[in-house]
């Protein structure tokens, strides 16, 4: 690694273009650059850890905030980041902090019985997220703590290390001059390999069709269609007019599935946005082997871009709370931003006898974080009307899975494509 001392052209204090971690070893200051995609700080405190390291004292080290740069084989860096894993969930087994329950004989408040049963169910509803939340990011703060060291090529030295350029390269560009070495986390570089293999392998998407020519390839930072369910609502939804002569705009394109399902249902204008550039190459690349690019304009905007529409699909992250990381705006809109976004703009974007669809889970219902009754209030304020609604139940494997801390509300959650249109 780079010892800290900087040549004579660039002094000590010169400022840098990314953050910089330090940390000694060998009896020298060192440093590097500190990479993270989810935009952790850079580690106040780094110790060197190898082989000889346990996993209970890693545990405590890294619950203090202290981070572990590793020396030792590359294979048990993973075993001990799985060990982590163990440690963390066992001290958030329920029965060691038991929530305290309401009692079963509380008398009912002045909104009646039945109501204010439903408002504590809300307000548990709520509080259990929250927590759930608080505890996603413990663990991965936790998690991160166990660093690596890249070469300016983006490879590992350690022992039975893989060779990693190529996800790295994906997701963090390709290695120029200058560079130098880097830090990050080996938790960021499994996200890497995780992205790297979803994007050689592809997600089949029925609703393009048959195999081959039905699979979407998913970029490093751009979420991928797993939940395939509403990609068939775009596909099964009457369309407002013969589609040949449909104007469709796609808002918030990602990685292009629904454009790509519009342009398959004969819509030959379709123009799709997009403010992420990783979601509009992404996009471009898929749009392409599917072999509808010709009929799919994408640019680079917030919401609308300029012009009117006869269909105008949107389908915003689905839980209004705050992201904690950049692939994290893809399932949390906070402030319901986005979602309010399209519907006030919707009216002034469509054409006569257009239609908007809004695509949107019913989960945030379920978790408290947003009720029927706000939705449709927010559609109506915005000059809209429910022409339609297609519902469909999830098929994703959290649905089913009774360990999953937001198993009451991903059980019952329901996927709707709702037709709006301007009130006349």
């Amino acid at each position: 690694m780079t010892p800290s001392a900087a040549p004579p052209s660039a002094p000590a204090n010169a400022p840098h273009h990314h953050p910089i971690i330090r940390w000694q070893e060998g009896g020298q200051d060192c440093h590097a650059r500190w990479r993270s995609e989810r935009g952790a700080a850079v580690p106040k405190k780094v110790v060197l850890a190898d082989d000889t390291l346990s996993a209970d004292v890693a545990y405590r080290l890294a619950c203090e905030g202290t981070a572990l740069l590793w020396r030792g084989d590359f294979q048990n860096a993973r075993q001990l980041l799985q060990a982590l894993g163990r440690r963390i969930d066992q001290s958030a087994r329920p029965g060691k902090r038991g929530r305290k329950q309401p009692p079963a004989d509380a008398p009912p408040t002045a909104l009646g019985a039945q109501d204010a049963a439903a408002a504590a169910a809300a307000d548990a509803a709520v509080k259990g997220f929250h927590l759930h939340r608080q505890a996603q990011a413990q663990r991965a703060r936790v998690l991160s703590m166990v660093l690596l060291s890249f070469s300016e090529d983006h490879g590992l030295t350690l022992r039975r290390s893989p060779d990693v350029r190529a996800a790295c390269a994906q997701g963090w560009g390709e290695p120029q001059p200058g560079d130098g070495e880097s830090v990050a986390s080996l938790r960021e570089l499994l996200g890497l390999i995780s992205a790297y293999e979803w994007r050689k392998n592809g997600v089949e998407i029925s609703a393009l069709g048959a195999a081959p020519h039905n699979r979407i390839y998913p970029h490093y930072g751009v979420f991928s269609p797993v939940r395939g369910e509403y990609v068939g609502l775009v596909a099964a939804a009457p369309l407002p007019g013969p589609a040949a002569a449909l104007k469709a705009f796609d808002i918030g394109v990602g990685t292009g599935v629904i454009s790509a399902v519009l342009a398959r249902r004969g819509i030959q204008q379709v123009t799709a946005t997009d403010t992420d550039p990783r979601a509009l190459a992404c996009a471009a690349a898929n749009l392409q082997q599917l072999g509808v690019a010709d009929r799919v304009r994408l640019a680079q905007v917030n919401l609308f871009p300029e012009g009117r529409a006869d269909l105008i699909v949107c389908n915003p992250p689905w839980l209004p709370a705050r992201p904690s990381s950049p692939i994290e705006h893809a399932v949390y809109d906070e402030g319901s931003a986005m979602l309010l976004g399209f519907l006030k703009g919707l009216p002034a974007h469509l054409n006569p006898q257009g239609e908007g669809w809004l695509i949107l889970s019913d989960l945030a219902e379920h978790l408290g974080l947003r009720t029927r009754v706000q939705l449709l209030a927010a559609i109506a304020d915005a000059g809209l009307e429910v022409i339609g609604r297609l519902d469909t139940p999830p098929v994703h494997g959290k649905a089913t899975d009774s360990t999953d801390p937001l198993h009451a509300a991903r059980s019952v959650e329901i996927t709707s494509l709702w037709r709006l249109a301007s009130r006349a």
